[in-house]
């Protein structure tokens, strides 16, 4: 299909298709969930308004639609809660002030320890969360019992639950009613939203950014936002720095719709698979990235093999559920686990990338510090911590022991 015949390309009745103009204030490169909340931050918290979201494909053609919806903001270290939690608390009141149901159900994550150093990881972290003000709990065997009934609590399995941390608040969303969210909110407030419009190189004169060259002609710009997630590493070669990420395939599969059978998010990094089921009744599930670096969509049989392995070890009675489909979208991972947003070696030209497998929880969030960030040319404070420089001065932020399962 050409860019319009595509049935996201242009939905008459959700958004506008103009034409791009000759310049905007700011250019928003990547039209994923970060690059829309982005642009939809800046119009309503900054009356920027002459703004547009330039995008390779359609909206939301990558990971936005190739995740597996989890919210939460539970991690380790402070600077990633702070932020994290930001997010959190701006999803409940998300479908109101975007007029579009996001279908944010705030269910509980549970994450299950299956030993004494499990239980005393998950301990360490829950006990964080607390002194942040963030929701955390403990649960025993017995709690897990009554909380989520088809969960396999046998004591002589391989892996036996000897208890796990729950945040209530967190939970699931609905990923494509997000981007649709997101850019119908744009769009009514003015950003012009560029599909099939795809960057091949910067307009940089001394050392400052003027624009974008994209297949739809040169675009004057202001400043300019790179939000494009695994492909981040190839837009800033463009721009002539290199970022410390790596893209990898993240798998993810969903079983036929059944009856609601489960009613909260559960994560095990010892089995390493975690699984909550959709609105519509498929069981999402997933597991870790691929260890391989990929721009493909795809990935590896051995990956899904496992992930179906631990599903049935913690919940046997979905034994003779049937598998639907799989997909596969590209994560772009720091060395520390965190992402990274801010300035660039190029004036005016900013970058927001790095979100790992984390991304999709942070939307709102990320959008929010980011839009901050290019209104004002410097970093939200919320963002100071996440600068590309951390990787210059040692002062990382490890979300690794965090992130156990690919969540």
């Amino acid at each position: 299909m050409t860019r319009v015949e595509h049935a996201w390309a242009n939905p008459a009745h959700l958004w506008r298709n103009p034409e791009p103009k000759p310049s905007y204030d700011v250019v928003v490169v990547g039209g994923g969930l970060h690059g829309l909340a982005t642009a939809y931050y800046l119009a309503r918290n900054h009356g920027l308004t002459n703004v547009a979201v330039v995008e390779r494909g359609w909206l939301g053609n990558g990971n936005a639609v190739r995740n597996t919806t989890v919210v939460r903001s539970n991690y380790l270290r402070d600077e990633s809660m702070a932020l994290y939690e930001h997010a959190l608390r701006l999803w409940p009141g998300l479908s109101a002030e975007l007029d579009h149901d996001v279908l944010f159900d705030p269910r509980g994550v549970l994450n299950l320890a299956h030993g004494r150093h499990d239980a005393l990881t998950l301990k360490r972290q829950l006990a964080a969360n607390q002194a942040a003000g963030i929701d955390a709990e403990w649960l025993e065997p017995a709690d897990l019992a009554s909380f989520c009934p088809i969960l396999n609590l046998a004591p002589d399995v391989r892996f036996p639950v000897v208890g796990a941390a729950l945040q209530r608040r967190g939970g699931i969303a609905r990923h494509d009613a997000v981007v649709f969210a997101f850019a119908r909110a744009a769009d009514r407030l003015g950003v012009d939203l560029l599909q099939g419009c795809e960057v091949t190189g910067f307009d940089i004169e001394n050392n400052r950014v003027r624009g974008v060259v994209t297949t739809r002609g040169r675009i004057g710009a202001g400043r300019v936002g790179l939000v494009g997630a695994g492909r981040s590493k190839l837009l800033a070669a463009m721009a002539g720095f290199e970022l410390p990420i790596q893209p990898s395939p993240l798998q993810a599969l969903v079983s036929e719709v059944l009856d609601q059978v489960l009613d909260t998010v559960v994560m095990s990094g010892a089995v390493h698979v975690y699984l909550s089921q959709a609105h519509k009744g498929e069981l999402v599930m997933g597991a870790g990235r691929d260890p391989y670096t990929s721009y493909a969509q795809r990935g590896s049989f051995h990956i899904l093999e496992w992930q179906l392995q631990a599903v049935l070890e913690l919940f046997p009675i979905l034994s003779r559920a049937h598998l639907l489909r799989t997909w596969g979208g590209i994560v772009d991972v720091a060395p520390d686990a965190s992402p990274i947003i801010g300035l660039t070696p190029i004036d005016d030209l900013f970058i927001n990338c790095g979100w790992g497998t984390g991304g999709f929880k942070a939307t709102p969030g990320s959008g929010w510090v980011f839009a901050s960030t290019l209104a004002a040319g410097v970093p939200d404070p919320l963002v100071v911590p996440f600068s590309l420089d951390r990787f210059e001065t040692g002062a990382l932020i490890d979300e690794h022991g965090s992130a156990a399962v690919a969540h």
